[in-house]
């Protein structure tokens, strides 16, 4: 490591540039499919030969060809889409739940790429990499100012917009990322030490975490987070439920919410560890009648313990067979929002130059025979694709009464309860969408900007926080509030509550920055409603 004094200006700004493209797919035991060569091939090459060689302008065959497969599975279903090849390593990666990286995470402070975080024993830590830095250049590659924006090929519209964040968060990573073992000299710069540093870092393997949380909420009640099915989950969510077990949890509450689902046989190994040896968890039947069905075991750790799933309106697929699971079984309750309804099955398959398709070859049913699966037309998918704006219209988020049901997919557990399908699950305990409490710009408009600057001028000082005492002790005297307050400028005053959640949200978000995911929801579930419910229903069952 070697070090030189500088001075770089830093403009103010803050725009967050790193995204994750998530798939909703499914392990399948047909792993290969052989296809004859037939005229319809014949016909397809052909044309595009003609077209390649023939037509009267340059044209890009390539991308005829992709135009050409995305419509062609637009008229099977929803959920059968092409992956073209700049989107599926990405995908996969998040999916197989790790990559060949560095181990840090970034976001763009104006035109720098700024480490917010260092994965823990990762390449980047072991190298001397902290948060806070600015990595300026790696391998001779500069990654701020115009030269990162040239790169991306990021034009001036999209500066500042998701599009142009992602463009320059996949430009960045194609910098940092690469083959294991192989080395990244990076150079970057420490405001704390006002100096350049040259890094080498020997890239390696990176988790990409889909279990983003778990804590105790009370002495006997855990809760544990999931935002996807990667090849990873069952593991991490098997860490989390042992740590929370061995603190003395006998109730967990399964965020599922925003979930859109993963791997099949993941969700059914967390499933395992609620259902008695035996229970159906799912099953799936292809074209030919072919049945599969999914059973638990004796090996759960968590028979005996009460289960709360919270599902909302994008909890889809895998997400859903978890609830679908428990509820047929009587196990468990279900809290929140009507979930997606999504019941088909997908099988990836390699198109040989980089891309995919995700096809459905099957549907799965829940142990009382249901398909969740909501209604769709396979020659107009506006409605599909407008399914939460109906939901809007018609009320269902706000009152349970106004969710349709259909009394011809009335089906009924062992235990007498009446469930449907059709549509998603309906859950147990319905909670509506928070109607009361407003986010406006005007309040909110600046708080990462402003949580962002205060963390990175403070960092030092910050690092003595230990997460309970934190969300205690933190701000308690209102000061870093009160700064906030002052820079808004407001022309009017703030309504006590209005000023009590703003607090709340501002302690969440620097909560995040110095203890991830879990910071923040530990503040933030002081007022969530799902979770304020699950407190109610333990309560009366105590």
């Amino acid at each position: 490591m070697t070090k030189s004094k500088v001075r770089i200006p830093f403009f103010i700004g803050l725009s967050i540039a790193i995204g994750i493209l998530i798939g909703s797919t499914f392990n399948y035991k047909n792993k290969s499919v052989l296809f004859s060569s037939n005229t319809n091939e014949a016909k397809i090459k052909k044309l595009i030969n003609y077209i390649q060689y023939d037509y009267v302008d340059e044209v890009n065959t390539d991308s005829l060809l992709d135009d050409a497969i995305t419509n062609m599975l637009k008229k099977l279903d929803p959920h059968s889409v092409y992956i073209p090849k700049e989107e599926l390593q990405r995908v996969t990666e998040s999916m197989q739940g790790k990559f060949v990286g560095i181990g840090v995470s970034f976001l763009m402070h104006e035109d720098s790429v700024v480490v917010t975080g260092i994965i823990k024993n990762g390449p980047s830590e072991k190298a001397g990499v902290k948060a806070g830095d600015r990595i300026i250049l790696a391998n001779r590659d500069t990654l701020f100012g115009e030269s990162i924006i040239n790169k991306a090929n990021v034009t001036k519209e999209l500066i500042g917009t998701r599009l142009g964040n992602l463009k320059i968060s996949d430009a960045v990573m194609k910098s940092l990322k690469g083959e294991p073992d192989t080395n990244v000299d990076i150079a970057v710069y420490r405001r704390s030490t006002n100096e350049i540093l040259e890094i080498k870092i020997a890239r390696g393997e990176v988790a990409i975490k889909s279990v983003s949380s778990y804590y105790m909420i009370n002495e006997t009640l855990g809760y544990i987070n999931i935002d996807r099915f990667a090849r990873t989950t069952y593991d991490e969510f098997k860490t989390g439920l042992d740590q929370l077990i061995s603190e003395g949890m006998n109730s967990l509450v399964l965020d599922l919410r925003g979930n859109p689902g993963g791997f099949m046989d993941i969700a059914n190994s967390i499933i395992d560890e609620f259902l008695e040896d035996g229970k159906l968890i799912v099953f799936t039947k292809n074209k030919t009648g072919e049945v599969d069905r999914s059973f638990a075991t004796s090996e759960g750790d968590f028979e005996n313990g009460k289960v709360y799933v919270l599902i909302d309106q994008n909890s889809a697929s895998a997400s859903e067979i978890i609830a679908g699971a428990l509820q047929d079984n009587d196990k468990g309750t279900i809290v929140g929002r009507r979930s997606f309804g999504k019941g088909l099955v997908q099988q990836e398959m390699d198109l040989g130059d980089g891309s995919a398709v995700r096809l459905t070859t099957s549907r799965y049913y829940t142990p009382t025979g249901r398909s969740i699966q909501k209604p769709y037309s396979k020659t107009d998918t506006k409605k599909y694709n407008n399914d939460y704006v109906e939901r809007i219209h018609n009320g269902e988020l706000i009152n349970k009464d106004s969710i349709k049901v259909d009394d011809h997919l009335k089906y009924t557990t062992p235990k007498g309860k009446v469930v449907y399908g059709g549509g998603g699950i309906i859950p147990d305990v319905f909670v509506s969408i928070d109607t009361v409490n407003t986010y406006t710009s005007r309040l909110y408009g600046g708080l990462n900007d402003f949580v962002f600057k205060y963390v990175d001028n403070h960092r030092e000082e910050l690092k003595k926080w230990k997460l309970k005492e934190f969300i205690k002790e933190f701000d308690n005297d209102n000061k870093i509030y009160n700064q906030y307050l002052n820079k808004l400028d407001l022309n009017t005053p703030i309504f006590p509550k209005e000023s009590k959640n703003l607090k709340l949200y501002l302690k969440a978000i620097i909560a995040r920055n110095l203890f991830e995911e879990t910071g923040y929801f530990m503040m933030t579930h002081k007022k969530d409603n799902m979770i304020l419910k699950v407190l109610e229903l333990e309560e009366i069952s105590n």
